[in-house]
């Protein structure tokens, strides 16, 4: 986990940082580094470089996010935002949410990385820090509605895992930023202090990620598609505590890796929600945390 938004302002202040959350850290891209109108290198290369952009992400007060679709969710559905369990509060191991009211705001951004509407929380359906850390809010609209309005469509959730060396972007509503690396691996488990989180993501040093990208959808860059949420990094080197999580294998021997961030995958989501959006634990597929 990281430092809030706030706070992660502060400290690049402080840092004599420019004073602006759209300045680029290394291995990272402004949302306008790319023209519409950038002619291709080759026919493979084109469609990495033209799937990611801004569209869809969305700014929370401390943490960033994304609206996002499972494969068979229709336009008429209640849209989704995505982001992490531990940016609506530190829960517990082994609490899960579901269904709670919350009225929480969304800063929708446009391709560009520009402000187009503020959407609204009906819900919190599904939230937990418990093996994964993901938040999974229900706004108080529809794709349709959003993509009429803003012309704005969601991310699609995929519902397969991703693979080592995959090209993926961690897209930041917060900061209007577009980091680009691969995956590097998967750790067997993940702990950051009382937490331990399975099917984690380890990215390539690229991926230079700072307090308030928490929550940013990670996007394969040849399909566009969401295979992972951002979660955490190790700040300073130390052994399993917050902000230090290390990796430890299927024998427990513990990997430090200073400077190395990480993503929850979300492929287990789409399996536990149902006809309208709706949640459904009891589902046959499904392999999300359950409350106890």
């Amino acid at each position: 986990m990281r430092k809030p938004f706030g706070a992660a302002i502060f400290a690049l202040a402080l840092a004599g940082a420019v004073a602006t959350p759209a300045v680029a850290a290394p291995g990272a891209r402004p949302a306008t580094a790319r023209p519409a109108t950038a002619q291709p290198v080759t026919q493979a290369a084109e469609p990495a470089l033209q799937a990611v952009s801004l569209a869809g992400t969305v700014a929370l007060s401390n943490c960033s996010g994304s609206v996002v679709r499972f494969p068979d969710s229709a336009d008429t559905d209640p849209a989704l935002v995505l982001s992490n369990g531990h940016c609506s509060s530190l829960l517990d191991p082994g609490v899960v949410i579901t269904n709670r009211p919350a009225n929480r705001p969304f800063n929708l951004l446009d391709s560009s990385g520009t402000q187009v509407a503020t959407l609204k929380a009906a819900k919190l359906a599904y939230g937990t820090m418990t093996d994964t850390d993901v938040a999974i809010y229900e706004t108080t609209t529809t794709y349709a509605a959003i993509r009429s309005a803003y012309g704005v469509s969601p991310l699609t959730l995929r519902d397969t895992p991703p693979t080592a060396g995959t090209a993926i972007t961690v897209a930041s509503g917060a900061w209007k930023k577009l980091l680009d690396c691969t995956i590097d691996g998967f750790p067997h488990r993940l702990k950051e202090g009382k937490w331990t989180w399975k099917d984690s993501v380890r990215y390539s040093p690229a991926c230079q990620t700072i307090g308030g990208t928490s929550g940013s959808p990670v996007i394969d860059r040849a399909t566009g598609e969401v295979v992972a949420v951002h979660n955490t990094g190790n700040e300073n080197g130390a052994s399993c505590t917050l902000n230090n999580p290390c990796e430890v294998d299927p024998s427990g021997s513990i990997t430090v890796r200073r400077g190395v961030n990480y993503a929850a995958q979300t492929y287990r989501i789409p399996a536990c929600f149902t006809t309208g959006n709706q949640l459904d634990l009891s589902a046959a597929d499904c392999a999300l945390p359950k409350p106890s």
